[in-house]
């Protein structure tokens, strides 16, 4: 324990309008019973950032005994604390119910071509490791910029096989990472292959895919095949199978 400043709030005069709990980047304040409360001195680092945010003067820092400032434990909590809100936000959303879909038997277009997307949901942070659309399926794990590049999308990566899709770049990696050795440790998926775009940002795609390989346990066909912006695939790596459809109609497996 050592005297320091800290965060002390009147509870007579605060509301619970949560401003404070907002702009606490440590995650030190919490709303509980409509009261703003401090979670646990140790995440508290007595700047008072959150004081000029409360439109009723609830908040004041004082100088007392209390633990020290812990800034390893801040990250941790504040990992935790967006695991928490990332579940409770798949819980809420209606989009996120595991759908099998008729594969290859969708609504046509003008020109005779159907959807070969045969699950429902398809975002890696959205995808359980128990979806059942998993079992003996390969999985692609597709950048969301190659799937708008790419014109053979379906015939090629979704045909008869599972897929999910997401950002590198602007999502958090070390959920992709956590949530894909989930996917692989589960034992479901025969292969896993990764479509991402030639621009550099992309190829951390393969990186996260070979970690959560590692830290699976398993051993499973890991493919990679890069698209240029001009929509190009380029076959950088391929072990695992492809589909038939794709393979009849072009032996490399690609357009």
């Amino acid at each position: 324990m050592v005297v320091r400043k800290v965060i002390e709030i009147d509870e007579d005069l605060c509301t619970g309008c949560g401003q404070c709990v907002a702009a606490c980047a440590e995650g030190a304040l919490e709303i509980v019973n409509g009261k703003a409360r401090v979670v646990s001195d140790r995440f508290c680092d007595g700047l008072g950032a959150c004081i000029g945010e409360c439109p009723d003067d609830a908040l004041r820092i004082v100088e007392r005994e209390v633990e020290e400032f812990d800034e390893l434990a801040v990250k941790k909590h504040l990992s935790n604390k967006r695991d928490q809100e990332q579940v409770a936000d798949l819980k809420r959303c209606p989009s996120t119910k595991v759908e099998l879909l008729d594969e290859g038997h969708g609504l046509r277009d003008a020109e005779g071509r159907e959807s070969l997307l045969g699950h429902w949901p398809i975002k890696i942070m959205l995808v359980p490791e128990s979806a059942s659309f998993l079992k003996d399926k390969e999985l692609v794990l597709m950048a969301d910029c190659a799937a708008v590049a790419y014109a053979r999308l379906h015939e090629d990566f979704l045909d008869r096989k599972a897929i999910v899709i997401g950002c590198p770049k602007f999502d958090e990696t070390r959920t992709y990472v956590d949530r894909l050795t989930r996917i692989v440790k589960s034992g479901a998926i025969t292969a896993l292959t990764i479509v991402h775009m030639e621009v550099p940002c992309c190829f951390s795609l393969q990186r996260i895919a070979e970690e959560a390989v590692r830290a699976s346990g398993r051993v499973v066909p890991l493919n990679e095949v890069v698209i240029t912006r001009k929509g190009e695939a380029i076959r950088s790596r391929i072990d695992g199978p492809r589909s038939r459809r794709a393979t009849n109609k072009n032996p490399e497996g690609m357009g």
